[in-house]
């Protein structure tokens, strides 16, 4: 796999930029499996976990459309993209002849179900011929206001400016307002973890007791809004 941009978000004030990233492969069952590792993990800096499967399977089923009709180890290109709101993935091959349609399989057949997936999962979906090939595309909705918002609501959007805050009292050198990366916050949330925990310990509290407190809340969170 070779990257042709760096995916990484840049966070500015309460704006998170998700920066349009592609990802050249061959097509090969073999890199199905580091494809949707990939995609996890950029998905994750994005802000963006809770539309990680369905994009994984989405993308899956794209790649395995590509092996079967046009051809094993063909260079592809996957693009990742905000459309508004939208999670959009672009998947783009050299094949012309061969169009995806969705297929209406009997009970009894073992194939034919991929694009019925795709399309059962997707908020949109298309096919774009292009002289070089063709680009199938597949939209997801990630629940966002706006295509720099954050998935976690106002909280997530507090504790970023608490660590740009944080980061800002610390290095001297860095400008207010100043894009950041995800890096760098992880970095920055780390100390300021490491601070908290010192306060703790300074005022007689036990840090693995409040750690063990805030990692049973957040997970009672996850529970509650994965319902």
């Amino acid at each position: 796999m070779h990257k042709t941009d760096h995916p990484d978000r840049t966070v500015w004030g309460k704006c998170l930029v998700r920066k349009r990233w592609e990802l050249d492969f061959p097509a090969h069952p073999e890199e199905v499996v580091g494809l949707r590792r990939v995609l996890r993990r950029h998905l994750r800096l994005w802000g963006l976990p809770h539309v990680v499967h369905a994009a994984q399977l989405c993308v899956t089923e794209l790649v395995t459309n590509v092996i079967c009709h046009v051809g094993t180890g063909v260079p592809v290109t996957l693009t990742t993209s905000m459309r508004d709101t939208r999670l959009r993935l672009e998947l783009h091959d050299p094949g012309t002849n061969s169009v995806p349609i969705l297929a209406k399989p009997t009970p009894d057949d073992e194939t034919g179900r991929g694009l019925l997936l795709v399309a059962a999962t997707a908020a949109d979906w298309g096919v774009e011929l292009r002289d070089d090939g063709k680009t199938t595309w597949v939209e997801l909705a990630t629940g966002l206001d706006s295509p720099t918002a954050h998935a976690g609501g106002d909280r997530v959007t507090a504790a970023e400016a608490l660590l740009i805050l944080y980061r800002q009292q610390h290095h001297r050198t860095l400008r207010a307002n100043s894009p950041l990366s995800a890096a760098i916050l992880e970095d920055a949330a780390t100390h300021l973890i490491a601070d908290v925990l010192r306060w703790l310990e300074t005022h007689g509290c036990d840090p693995d007791t409040a750690l063990a407190r805030a990692e049973s809340c957040l997970e009672d969170e996850i529970a509650t809004t994965s319902r």
